[in-house]
């Protein structure tokens, strides 16, 4: 990383302004101004987001808002209603009274002297959402957005379900804002009511886990904010961001296809980061990039951003499996327009012996056919089959991307094509067309694909989940009866290359814990590969590709920071044999860090436990505990938080915890216990 002394511009930064909302709550924002900006009004940028912006982003967002003033860019960074240093409470993700909130954010913005009244958004994951959801709003100010690591769609592509099946990040999403919301604001910024404030916050947090849980079908809860519900509300030019490790690269691509305003996607091999400082590498130049698009769009300057390829995305090299790449080898590859023509879909059959060979070859393979073969091929997966699959999305910060599905493979169906005569890539969403028989109501299934290479590790490139018992827009339940069924399972978006001399395997389970909750009971299915087809987008290297190029990743310089407290990110996977226990242990600690600025320390510490007993279905459960503190002098507020969620066939039990001191003195502490009904999940 370039850590950029020499911008354009200098910047002056105040730390604290207060924007007051009608109904006299006072949301706290933090400027960067180019120099003399009162006097030569600018546009102006704005991250709008609830994660303290004075002390748990504060070291991102001096790299990131100190660039674009320095380049001439009003940079206002905002925390939401609730979190932070604002007023009020935060009592959900993207409540319309956060998105009010922020248009009126917005026009406060175009007023100020230093402002010429023209606006971006910029924002990864909530705030990457929210800028879409604002720009559907269609305030005057907002010109452009560019959205990172964000969602069209709450229901079918965010943190809380996939496919209709519940996430394992749901559970441990929710104890994160649990903790989060549990925090009080700076006394230096807020003065002697912090307290109240404080107290305020305590008494109105509410584990969010129960809210999430009470919609466990697409309804009106999850088409709120989901701006896929109407694309034309989207007019202002749109940038979408994400990169192959995160968990919403699938977004890019709908907005690409559905979004009718100039728009451009950009997929990294990025985890949930920006893509400056993106992990795995490489990263890049991202903020020229921004500078680019803000310049086309708040200024009117001619950059070339838009004589770009609309899409542009990183086609991962074959790479021996583990759980934390610093680089991930490949090249940048281009498309003029999304969906292409330069993607074909090919159809490959899952055939009797585990086999997988491409439709062009089952005339050669008609001949192997046994007809005492059965009709079908059975799998009922053992519950540890997701141990080794990794997060949701990864964040890069313990080693949570999946580790060698060997490990997974022996719990599911099978089918491994021949070694290739010659390499294969593929730029899309594979699907698989899968025909089943279920001997239980309710049901679900993991579909993988890997890279098989010659040693015969098994690198996981792309899988999808899918709850066999929902309709297909996942707003009814609709129980499995007998007889056959047939489902499309559509896989993640991914761009990757398999050498000749690979295989490519296809793998099918009925459990994928804890990456997702598993079905009430055991469930046997029974599939079959003759009506079974895995459709692959498969992409020839094209001369375009060869043009994509960014510059190197470089920045404001970070505010400076001392790690006071050791750091400790891992996961561990245990294996009770006496018990018959399998448990995911995942930890989650950023030690003490010292803020310079604030002269403050922030301690922030996360274990997670996932844990299941033989195949018992109703012993699965995941536990969250969370601390969080802050640290300055003789003022020491920190909070702890539980949160654990377990389930009977009929039933979600949640159980959560909240404490909060001053110093080693508890000032507030409340408990939790909740049954929620299992509607067809």
């Amino acid at each position: 990383m370039n850590y950029r002394e020499d911008l354009p511009h200098e910047v002056e930064e105040t730390r604290h302004v207060v924007i007051e909302m009608p109904d006299g709550v006072r949301l706290s924002a933090r400027l960067w101004l180019p120099a003399g900006a009162e006097n030569r009004p600018v546009p102006a940028i704005l991250e709008y987001i609830p994660y303290r912006k004075n002390d748990h982003t504060a070291v991102r967002d001096s790299m990131m808002h100190g660039y674009f003033a320095g380049h001439g860019y009003a940079c206002v960074r905002v925390d939401l209603r609730g979190s932070g240093d604002s007023e009020g409470i935060l009592r959900d993700e993207y409540l319309q009274s956060e998105l009010d909130d922020g248009v009126r954010v917005l026009d406060w913005i175009a007023a100020q002297p230093w402002c010429d009244g023209n606006i971006g958004m910029i924002g990864i994951s909530w705030g990457g959402f929210n800028g879409l959801q604002i720009a559907a709003m269609r305030p005057d100010p907002l010109k452009a957005v560019i959205t990172v690591c964000s969602t069209d769609d709450r229901y079918a592509d965010d943190v809380h379900y996939m496919g209709g099946c519940l996430l394992g990040d749901n559970i441990s999403w929710a104890s994160q804002m649990f903790a989060y919301n549990s925090m009080p604001p700076d006394p230096e910024q807020v003065g002697d009511k912090w307290r109240e404030m404080w107290l305020e916050r305590l008494e109105a947090n509410e584990p969010w886990l129960i809210t999430w849980l009470q919609h466990q079908q697409r309804d009106g809860y999850w088409r709120h904010g989901s701006i896929c519900e109407d694309w034309s509300d989207v007019q202002c030019p749109v940038m979408a961001v994400s990169g192959w490790a995160d968990g919403y690269s699938n977004a890019v691509f709908r907005l690409l296809s559905n979004l009718e305003t100039p728009r451009l996607g950009l997929v990294g091999p990025w985890s949930h980061k920006y893509p400056h400082i993106g992990e795995p590498g490489p990263a890049i130049g991202f903020l020229q990039e921004c500078i680019r698009w803000w310049d086309k769009w708040l200024k009117g300057e001619e950059s070339g951003i838009m004589e770009e390829p609309m899409l542009r995305a990183w086609m991962q090299d074959s790479m021996p499996p583990t759980t934390s790449y610093r680089q991930r080898p490949g090249r940048w590859v281009a498309e003029d327009g999304w969906p292409s023509a330069n993607v074909e879909e090919r159809a490959w059959r899952l055939m009797p012996g585990y086999r997988l060979l491409p439709q062009d070859d089952l005339r050669e393979a008609d001949g192997q056919y046994n007809p005492d073969d059965r009709p079908y091929i059975s799998v009922e997966s053992p519950l540890s089959t997701g141990l080794f699959a990794g997060k949701w999305c990864s964040y890069a910060a313990t080693p949570d991307l999946p580790h060698d599905q060997r490990q997974e493979d022996g719990g599911a169906l099978v089918f491994n094509s021949p070694r290739l005569t010659e390499s294969i890539e593929i730029l899309g969403a594979p699907v698989l067309e899968f025909e089943f028989e279920s001997d239980r109501p309710v049901a679900m299934v993991a579909v993988r694909i890997s890279d098989i290479l010659p040693d015969d590790k098994a690198t996981r490139v792309s899988y999808g989940v899918r709850n066999l018992a929902h309709s297909d827009d996942h707003a009814e339940v609709q129980p499995i009866g007998a007889g056959r069924h047939r489902v499309r399972v559509k896989l993640n978006h991914i761009a990757q290359h398999f050498p000749a001399g690979h295989r490519i395997r296809v793998a099918i389970s009925t459990s994928y814990w804890p990456l997702a909750w598993p079905s009430p009971e055991p469930v046997k299915l029974k599939v079959f590969t003759d009506a079974c087809r895995l459709l692959l987008p498969v992409r020839p290297p094209r001369g375009i590709d060869e043009d994509v190029h960014f510059a190197a990743a470089e920045a404001a310089p970070p505010i400076p920071t001392e790690q006071k407290g050791v750091e400790d990110h891992n996961w561990h996977v245990i294996y009770d044999l006496a018990r018959d226990q399998y448990l995911l242990h995942v930890v989650d600690d950023d030690g003490i860090k010292h803020i310079a600025d604030a002269d403050i320390d922030y301690i922030d510490r996360t274990e997670e436990w996932y844990a299941s007993i033989a195949d018992e279905f109703e012993s699965i459960s995941a536990e969250v505990r969370a601390r969080r503190g802050l640290r300055r002098g003789g003022w020491r507020p920190h909070t702890t938080t539980r949160t654990k969620l377990t389930c009977t066939a009929e039933h979600f039990i949640v159980t959560a915890e909240l404490d909060a001191y001053e110093d080693d003195q508890r000032v507030f502490s409340r408990n939790w216990q909740r049954r929620i009904p299992r509607h067809g999940v």
